[in-house]
């Protein structure tokens, strides 16, 4: 079969399952099987092979997510190693990493550098090219992700760890990135189907609330983190808010809210509070006290 003569099929096969941009999903599962670079012209008579496109179609066409038909998604300037076991890298999660230089624009005041829940170690192995000069853990609960994590790390100076969140860990970081599941359990089965069906829940479920992952990761995150260090944690959609009153109650004062570029807040930058700005804010908050442990989900 002629490249012309499957793109032609795939695309209406595609478009028939409802994929958007269809004809540009073809050209990419064409390029993945054929071994080219997706930008790469392929001429119109290159010869495919018809069965083995097909299935690749199908696939794609049952809505498996293309980064895990390819196996690859890019990231900052990274290009990854992906599966089933992880969430799929996402530009939103780039906030973080943008946050993160704006932050520390001293790139070489950063030493250790933390991400917990890594899956593939995006952000680990994004903010390790930013901050050259550091070491960075990744921990992960679930082992296949780690491993994946661990493959992707190979030759950067950084450990992937199977652990609970920080819970073994020692303090000291300078930075710590955290994508934590933030869903509300009733929303996942309306995500899109790429997503409902093929990623792992335990990366997005959040608990009834959505912020089950926050209000245990907060004290942590107080704990690990070096006197002068920042913690930067991906948000989802109008949870800021409750996600800095849950952070302040665990000692962690605002630095600052970098936004996507769909204008949602989504990466919420934190430190250590001294303590005059813990007692201000125990003063401010205790009429509140109660409205945090709900909104927590406690």
């Amino acid at each position: 079969m002629r490249l012309h003569e499957a793109l032609s099929a795939a695309t209406g096969h595609l478009a028939a399952a409802g994929i958007p941009e269809a004809r540009r999903e073809a050209r990419l599962l064409a390029a993945h099987l054929l071994g080219a670079a997706p930008s790469v012209l392929l001429p119109a008579a290159t010869p495919i092979d018809g069965a083995a496109y097909a299935a690749l179609v199908a696939r794609r066409a049952a809505r498996e997510p293309m980064a895990f038909i390819t196996g690859r998604q890019g990231f900052w300037t990274l290009d990854l190693a992906v599966s089933p076991a992880t969430l799929i890298p996402r530009g939103d999660s780039e906030t973080l990493i943008e946050a993160a230089v704006a932050a520390r624009p001293d790139r070489a005041a950063v030493r250790r550098i933390l991400d917990l829940g890594t899956g593939t170690g995006c952000l680990l192995l994004a903010a390790l090219a930013e901050f050259p000069a550091s070491f960075g853990v990744g921990v992960d609960l679930a082992e296949r992700a780690a491993r994946l994590a661990a493959s992707n790390a190979a030759g950067a100076s950084a450990a992937v760890l199977v652990g609970d969140w920080g819970a073994s860990l020692l303090p000291g970081f300078d930075l710590i990135l955290c994508n934590p599941p933030y869903i509300e359990t009733a929303s996942i089965p309306r995500l899109m189907p790429e997503v409902a069906a093929y990623e792992p829940a335990s990366a997005l479920d959040g608990g009834a609330s959505g912020l089950d992952a926050y209000a245990r990761l907060m004290p942590d995150l107080a704990r690990l983190l070096a006197p002068d260090g920042i913690a930067i944690l991906e948000l989802g959609e109008g949870q800021e808010p409750v996600v800095r009153r849950l952070a302040a109650n665990s000692g962690l004062a605002h630095v600052s809210t970098r936004h996507d570029l769909g204008g949602i807040a989504r990466a919420l930058v934190l430190t250590r509070q001294h303590a005059d700005e813990k007692s201000v804010w125990q003063h401010r908050a205790s009429p509140l006290g109660s409205d945090g442990a709900r909104d927590a989900g406690a």
